[in-house]
């Protein structure tokens, strides 16, 4: 079984930490990045399998991150599972026309998050 790679990107360590945890006992390959800009370089060298995206980055917002993955043609169609302390519709409603392929809430169960990204990767 080919390991599946991951990048997390989220400024909060404890976070960014538990997440790596989980999903490296479930097989994940992960990588971290605190922050939009960092993660973006990241992805145009090396696209992982999946993203995991914070909102409320210190450099840009998750919303900007995703405007530009969808706007580039070797991250427009990377699976994305925004994973965010705020959950109010129109944040939901914006990230979903931005094109998320996943929205879910902090705080959140570690089951829900590795059946989240191996449901938006598939098999």
């Amino acid at each position: 079984m080919v390991q599946k790679r991951v990048l997390v990107i989220e400024d909060e360590p404890n976070i960014s930490d538990a997440i790596r945890f989980i999903l490296t006992r479930n097989g994940w390959q992960v990588e971290v990045e605190a922050g939009g800009t960092a993660a973006l370089a990241r992805l145009r060298a090396d696209p992982p399998d999946a993203l995991i995206l914070d909102l409320m980055l210190p450099d840009m917002d998750g919303f900007e991150v995703l405007r530009h993955l969808r706007a580039a043609a070797h991250t427009r169609d990377l699976p994305v599972l925004m994973l965010t302390a705020k959950g109010q519709s129109a944040d939901r409603d914006l990230a979903a026309r931005l094109g998320v392929t996943c929205f879910m809430t902090k705080p959140f169960a570690n089951s829900e998050v590795v059946a989240a990204l191996q449901d938006i990767i598939g098999p």
